[in-house]
């Protein structure tokens, strides 16, 4: 199946918490467990399966962007929410803001599915306040059929030549904007040296005159229609337009690509904490985070024995869903940057308001 869902996994203010404190609400606990997730970012059944196998029932509320689901729960304290997913420097705020509970292994024995380096994230070493569900690379995705020769740089985006000058996209979120200039310059997608940040702003706001858009929704649409010819996309997003058009080809440039993690964590105003535990072993099962990883999307997640079940021919049409964790893991983590990330949101304005 096509995933035809848009997931935007924006993380534009890592710091979050004194800032969006805006009187949102919280949804009404209809049900026993209320789960904030992306919109098709887990099988349409699966609080009806939930249900089925544990008695609990749940509903799902909507969130489009970490940052909104980040002000619902620094303005309710999290209260109306039992299980949150948020990328994973957000999680790493909402811990240190004392908004979520710590995982009980014991009540979660699925954990013992996740690979081993799954629980070496440096954002949480040994899943003590998060769980992970997917993770993944940031690269070029392409039309191989229109691009003459494969991308190999970060610099093959930011200083395009001439044929592919107003075909290409970047995303337009802080961190992963940032990251693409960073790591052409050899620097950490965690940077915060002033004058290495100056020197990024001044690459993307040279690479800037040279795009078609900043586009974190439909980059993968313009490949398919062949609007862009490379973009700066997520793998499993770049898997989307492969879907459409196996001309289209993801790539992870010679200097490297930073880690994403995607997380799942109980709030500390849970009133269900047990249930909630429950729904998560339920997501760690091997053949429901399998179906997810295949049908709904089509990202990597970082449970052994769900990928080992991938059908060779899935992996085949994916290749990046292949990638050995060994080879994943050594790309650097998004962290949270604290009070840097005002730094970082001032340098992406003033890139994106440059002339």
């Amino acid at each position: 199946m096509t995933a035809t869902t848009l997931r935007h996994r924006s993380l534009k203010t890592s710091s979050i918490a004194l800032g969006l404190a805006m009187a949102l609400s919280a949804p009404a606990a209809a049900a026993d467990l209320v789960i904030s997730n992306w919109d098709g970012y887990m099988a349409p059944d699966a609080m009806a399966a939930f249900k089925a196998a544990t008695g609990v029932s749940g509903e799902v509320v909507v969130h489009a962007t970490n940052e909104e689901i980040m002000g619902k729960l620094v303005a309710s304290g999290g209260k109306g929410y039992d299980v949150v997913f948020v990328s994973s420097p957000f999680a790493e705020v909402l811990n240190k803001l004392g908004l979520i509970e710590t995982i009980d292994h014991d009540k979660v024995p699925n954990l013992a599915n996740l690979y081993p380096e799954a629980a070496k994230l440096s954002h949480d070493v040994g899943n003590n306040f998060s769980v992970p569900y997917t993770w993944g690379t940031t690269g070029l995705c392409y039309r191989s059929d229109l691009v003459k020769t494969e991308p190999a740089s970060w610099n093959d985006l930011l200083a395009p030549s001439d044929a592919l000058k107003g075909k290409t996209t970047m995303l337009a979120t802080d961190r992963w904007l940032l990251a693409a200039g960073q790591l052409a310059k050899g620097y950490s997608v965690n940077e915060t040296d002033p004058a290495k940040l100056a020197e990024v702003k001044d690459l993307l706001i040279s690479a800037k005159k040279t795009l078609l858009a900043y586009d974190d929704t439909t980059f993968y649409s313009k490949l398919v229609s062949g609007e862009a010819l490379m973009v700066q996309a997520w793998d499993g997003w770049c898997n989307y337009g492969i879907a459409e058009n196996p001309q289209i080809k993801y790539t992870i440039p010679k200097e490297g690509s930073d880690l994403w993690v995607d997380t799942m964590v109980v709030m500390k105003a849970s009133a269900n904490k047990d249930a909630a535990f429950q729904f998560i072993n339920f997501m760690l099962d091997a053949k429901n985070h399998a179906w997810a990883a295949q049908n709904i999307d089509y990202y990597k997640v970082p449970n052994k024995p769900a990928m080992e079940s991938l059908p060779a021919d899935f992996l085949a049409k994916f290749p990046n869903m292949a990638m050995p964790v060994a080879e994943l893991v050594k790309f650097e983590q998004l962290r949270d940057v604290g009070d840097a990330q005002r730094d970082y949101s001032k340098i992406v304005s003033e890139i994106k308001a440059a002339q």
